[in-house]
């Protein structure tokens, strides 16, 4: 099986922003979260795309499985992470909960998007897991 390159994942990624405009163009700023999910859920599958929604990721602690889970808003191919919002403004926290994701699932890149604003270029965040490499970060 072929690994996953930087290409690859830069391909992946803007295929998942330009159906984020898509999304965005249509509906606009202002709507909750889960209205965007659902349609961005679609536009991803018509481009071929496997997309899975809302998936748990187990909380470990020393070692111990714990009666708590995260909730990734999608996983794009098993390799992206996408986080959405729909707020006034991304905040650190937001990107920490993306980074935490990602070295959580050991997974590299992962794409904060923020529907709330009135150009979606102006909300995309793009994060990398840089305990997988330092590389990697360099040439995303």
């Amino acid at each position: 099986m072929q690994s996953f390159t930087e290409t690859h994942y830069n391909d992946l990624s803007h295929q998942i922003i330009e159906a984020c405009i898509e999304v965005h163009k249509e509906l606009g700023p202002g709507l909750m979260e889960s209205v965007y999910e659902v349609c961005l859920v679609s536009v991803l599958k018509k481009k071929g795309l496997f997309v899975q929604k809302q998936v748990l990721l187990p909380v470990y602690f020393k070692g111990e499985k714990l009666q708590k889970e995260f909730v990734i808003d999608l996983l794009i191919e098993n390799k992206i992470i996408l986080e959405l919002k729909s707020v006034e403004s991304i905040l650190p926290v937001h990107e920490a909960q993306l980074v935490t994701y990602l070295k959580l699932a050991d997974m590299r890149l992962g794409l904060l998007i923020n529907f709330h604003v009135p150009l979606l270029t102006q909300g995309i965040k793009r994060k990398i897991n840089d305990i997988l490499s330092n590389e990697f970060e360099n040439k995303i």
